[in-house]
């Protein structure tokens, strides 16, 4: 399997669209419900904080990390038809995510990576794609820490996406571009990013990165079945909403860790 992962760059497209969304096949399809950096030189996003936002429920929020716009990683790519965007009430939980794609690719591009998976997942006929109304996950993170917003509508908004099936409202999806199954080294540029982009959005809702939150199921095929609440960590794996392996378990083992820097960036104790 490393072997075919070092070698996905030479496959055909399809093929290779079809490798890079195997973590998001156990996310929502829109139905029924269908909702609406270094390399680059620019720092990574834990490095670099764009802007102070006001104080939430008597917190001062982190500060918005540096992230590179969808039109950047869009450009020049094929465009599928987009419903229009759905919006919750805000976001009190961030599910993370990997995109089961080679860890070994130079951060210059993670663009291209990001393309693939918008093909996969937004796309369809020829292209192998799922016909979904956009790319699932609201953030992608490379492993030089440079952010990417994802799904559109808004990066400080509380975006409706497709990643978590059964929890996609008030939560938002991060996606680590890599494969992280037990034993994988995850980058620290990588982790920091996660907890700067966490930090920043449960900030805006005045929400501990470390405190469990209350969410309702709406899916039957999600971990708890349609109207079951249950308390999530406010930063928690795929894997905790849904029967996946998700976000592979070196990166289930991080999230003590990204939880406790997400907090630190909001001034906690």
């Amino acid at each position: 399997m490393r072997v075919v992962r070092r070698k996905l760059r030479w496959l055909p497209g399809a093929l290779a669209v079809g490798l890079l969304v195997l973590c998001a096949a156990t996310v929502d399809r829109p139905g029924p419900e269908r909702f609406a950096a270094t390399a680059r030189g620019e720092l990574p996003a834990s490095a670099v904080p764009a802007q102070r936002v006001a104080t939430v429920g008597g917190r001062v929020p982190a500060a918005r990390p540096r992230i590179v716009p969808r039109s950047r990683w869009l450009a020049g790519a094929k465009t599928y038809h987009r419903d229009p965007v759905r919006y919750g009430d805000r976001v009190q939980a961030v599910f993370l995510h990997h995109t089961d794609s080679p860890n070994d690719y130079d951060c210059a591009d993670a663009p291209r990576i990001i393309r693939y998976l918008y093909a996969g997942q937004a796309g369809g006929g020829a292209s192998g794609g799922k016909e979904w109304d956009d790319i699932g996950y609201n953030f992608l993170v490379d492993r030089c820490g440079t952010v990417y917003e994802g799904r559109a509508g808004g990066a400080a908004k509380p975006v409706v996406g497709a990643h978590t099936q059964g929890f996609n409202r008030n939560t938002a999806g991060i996606a680590a571009l890599g494969t992280f199954t037990e034993g994988t080294p995850v980058p620290k540029a990588m982790t920091d990013a996660i907890a700067a982009v966490s930090a920043w959005k449960l900030g805006l809702s005045g929400i501990d990165p470390r405190s469990r939150v209350r969410l309702v199921s709406s899916n039957d095929l999600a971990r708890y079945r349609t109207g079951t609440a249950h308390k999530f960590f406010a930063v928690s794996g795929h894997r905790d909403g849904y029967e996946t392996f998700c976000p592979g378990l070196a990166l289930m083992g991080k999230l003590p860790e990204i939880r406790e820097r997400a907090a630190a960036l909001q001034h906690r104790r």
